[in-house]
């Protein structure tokens, strides 16, 4: 079979190619795109070309590098964008990557048309992202936010670092040839205009095509603040048993109630609050006093046959289930009932909902938790089955410029511990006692 029909197989890799004037949201959006896809268990990785010319100029002087006549410019910003191209490739194909991201300018046919060259020469599909923004604002926050605080303008002040960046978008104003639908009508992308206010969708070949036009049509760049709790201690809880759909205890109770007054003291704008369908969200959420939603997907993960066990009953009872969900308790999935890896597919619609949404609290599970967690904080399979997300803590998630700030509170109510760590030994003859050893105390 000849390479060029390779782009034509059906799970050939895919190159996301960003397009853009500089302070357009490039690198946010790729950054965004490849933390969703590694969430969803594809492979990806984003290559921004910026990075590739300050590793190679260890001091930048001003936007005169930018200038379309600077040859010495030039010829390092090809160079840095070859040396990019060579890495995707060894990413898509040894590395196991499914999906790479260029995130450049890209902002001539003549460069484009170098990368999709590059695509059909090793079997990759292409698809491009455009943003176009002409909102002055937007722009001036962008580069207040994100550009300020690069390396390029460490040595000087903001308003020079501002005027000095403002002409380096000019470098790029008059060679600037946009996508559109007549001369690149075959070519695949999306065009987003204004931060989403409108979009232009083109020629989408594939499932990983339609995934990043569905992702980039639910995501905003609004200010808000994302609130994560459990729910309050229950009754199992205390008892060290997972699972099972028990009410609050008397400690669980008085969370719930202050878990009310600390909204109350945020005076948060038009707050939406989620729970599962599960009694004992529903009854933290009943004691905010405010209008709540059930979402059947935010319930806890179904430990089938060991719901409401022990994890010391789970040992007795199945000791090779123990140690296999010990080896890879990401992957591993209850007899009867789900595994992180199900939970995070059941999660997607949460989360294109969490990014269509301002202001939300969702008041879930440890596992969910962990799952929604790992998502905003870009954490990988293997660490998401262990972050910590004790009882009776808010976590206050607020997005900024490329990631997520995080704030713990803790509300002051006391409650049982239920994360236990990976043991050392997980092999599945083991002794019972090192199989428990990392279980926390209970009743």
């Amino acid at each position: 079979m000849s390479k060029v029909w390779i782009p034509h197989m059906t799970n050939s890799p895919s190159l996301i190619v960003m397009v853009g004037l500089p302070a357009r949201g490039k690198t946010y959006i790729s950054k965004k795109l490849t933390r969703y896809f590694n969430w969803i268990g594809v492979p990806t990785k984003a290559f921004n070309v910026g990075q590739y010319r300050r590793d190679v100029l260890k001091t930048y002087k001003s936007f005169e590098f930018f200038l379309p006549d600077n040859q010495e410019g030039l010829l390092i910003r090809r160079q840095c964008a070859s040396r990019a191209l060579s890495d995707v490739k060894r990413y898509l194909d040894t590395e196991g990557g499914q999906v790479g991201v260029f995130d450049a300018t890209n902002t001539t046919r003549e460069r484009r048309e170098i990368i999709i060259n590059f695509a059909e020469q090793n079997g990759y599909k292409v698809f491009f992202v455009e943003s176009v923004c002409e909102d002055p604002e937007v722009i001036e926050t962008n580069i207040v936010q994100v550009k300020l605080g690069s390396p390029d303008y460490s040595d000087c002040n903001n308003d020079e670092a501002i005027a000095d960046f403002l002409k380096r978008i000019e470098c790029y104003q008059n060679t600037y040839e946009s996508l559109d639908e007549v001369s690149d009508k075959d070519l695949s992308f999306i065009k987003i205009m204004d931060v989403g206010r409108r979009y232009l969708v083109n020629h989408v070949l594939d499932h990983i095509q339609s995934k990043i036009v569905y992702y980039l049509m639910n995501i905003h760049i609004t200010p808000r603040s994302i609130y994560l709790c459990r729910h309050g201690e229950s009754d199992l809880n205390l008892m060290g048993r997972i699972g099972g759909d028990s009410g609050l205890s008397t400690r669980g109770k008085q969370f719930a109630k202050s878990l009310g007054n600390f909204i109350q003291d945020q005076n948060i704008k038009d707050l939406k609050v989620w729970t599962s369908q599960m009694k004992r969200t529903i009854q933290t959420a009943e004691a905010l006093h405010v209008p709540y939603e059930q979402w059947k997907a935010v319930n806890e993960i179904d430990a089938g046959v060991c719901e409401e066990m022990m994890y010391e009953e789970i040992q007795q009872n199945y000791p090779a289930e123990f140690a296999l969900r010990d080896q890879d308790k990401y992957r591993y999935r209850y007899p009867k009932g789900e595994s992180y890896e199900d939970l995070v597919q059941r999660l997607e619609p949460v989360i294109m909902e969490l990014e269509r949404q301002e202001n939300v609290l969702v008041i879930c599970h440890q596992a969910v938790m962990r799952c929604l967690l790992a998502y905003f904080l870009d954490k990988t399979a293997e660490e998401l089955p262990y972050l910590k997300c004790p009882l009776h803590t808010v976590l206050k998630l607020t997005p900024v410029a490329y990631g997520c700030k995080v704030e713990s509170i803790f509300l002051n109510i006391e409650a049982v511990n239920t994360h236990r760590e990976r043991p050392e030994n997980v092999d599945v003859s083991r002794p019972p006692e090192e199989a428990l050893v990392t279980v926390p105390a209970h009743q």
